[in-house]
């Protein structure tokens, strides 16, 4: 063995000496130190050998092992060297070609319509808070008055980490976590991402919400219709707009706001379903119970809230169809909205 071994360290000072290319010197290393390479067959042969020569051939084989690494290395080196002299010989740069011109980037149309809501509450006097997306079921459901038996805490619908962790669903529990640390009355909105297990083309996984939160004495639906409708007028321009009984387990009384078509202007098409309206945002006056967990007497205020996507303002604005074109990041989809 040992002699095949002083055989193979001279085989392979041959070998390494007549490559003339790196990629040829990649494949005896293979053949020779790879795993099913020269070395390793020979070494097969070890578990025949006594107690005395296998120290003596292990050395031996560690030598050859480093002789040969050795022996690579200093011949990649020169033939790295050769092939970048030859690259340069032979390569040609015609500097008197134009350069390509360099993009300028630009808002992508969520982000853009997300800082123009911002914009616009804040405007009207609304903080803006924010909250961890990775959220606790109390925040997320008990605290917001959303019984255990409620579809939207199905696995099919939530994101759970642990069975008390979640991706949060929507951005209410920020508002939750803002009433425990301020006392009224405020006027508040929460931006961010939020996730639910769907996905279509007017569904994704991962979505934006803006939610919004105004506690006081004596605050009235007439209160949250005077702000919304003005909202609306700020974003979509002097447009119809309608409330409609709905049902929310955080908000008592409850409804949707719909828009007059912005494609149709109420006349009736795809878009709208031939309804002449379009719905935008859900909304209420915040639930006693709601009102209790934040630390709040309902007796002594009263407030109302609201929580829309902001996808779904952007496509609207925008007359887009489809959701998911957000985030396909097709370039020809997201210049159009460079400014």
């Amino acid at each position: 063995m040992k002699d095949k071994l002083l055989e193979l360290r001279k085989e392979a000072e041959e070998l390494i000496k007549k490559v003339e290319s790196s990629k040829e010197l990649d494949d005896i290393r293979v053949q020779l130190l790879g795993k099913k390479g020269k070395i390793t067959d020979i070494m097969k042969g070890m578990k025949s050998l006594s107690n005395d020569e296998r120290p003596v051939i292990g050395k031996l084989v560690n030598e050859i092992k480093s002789d040969i690494t050795k022996l690579l290395e200093v011949r990649l080196k020169e033939l790295s060297e050769k092939e970048k002299l030859e690259r340069i010989e032979n390569e040609f740069i015609d500097i008197t070609l134009p350069s390509r011109k360099i993009g300028k980037g630009g808002y992508h149309p969520v982000t853009e319509t997300q800082n123009l809501l911002k914009r616009i509450f804040t405007e009207m006097g609304f903080d803006i808070a924010d909250g961890p997306e990775v959220e606790d079921t109390y925040y997320n459901f008990d605290a917001l008055n959303i019984p255990e038996t409620h579809s939207s805490r199905d696995l099919q619908d939530t994101f759970y980490i642990a069975d008390d962790v979640v991706l949060r669903t929507h951005t209410s529990p920020v508002q939750i976590r803002y009433m425990k640390e301020h006392k009224p009355p405020f006027r508040m909105i929460a931006t961010g991402r939020v996730y639910r297990s769907d996905y279509d083309v007017s569904h994704t996984p991962m979505f934006h919400q803006i939610e919004g939160l105004m506690i006081g004495e004596n605050i009235s639906f007439a209160n949250l219709k005077a702000i919304l409708t003005e909202f609306v007028k700020k974003v979509f321009g002097d447009t119809n707009v309608r409330f409609r009984p709905h049902f929310f387990p955080f908000t008592e009384p409850s409804a949707e706001m719909d828009v007059e078509c912005v494609i149709c202007k109420g006349k009736g098409c795809r878009l709208c379903k031939h309804t002449g309206w379009l719905e935008i945002m859900g909304c209420g006056m915040v639930d006693p119970e709601v009102l209790k967990e934040g630390g709040y007497d309902p007796k002594e205020v009263s407030g109302f809230a609201f929580g829309m996507g902001i996808e779904r303002i952007a496509m609207l604005r925008h007359g887009i169809d489809d959701l998911r074109a957000f985030y396909d990041n097709d370039m020809r989809f997201l210049k159009q909205f460079k400014k």
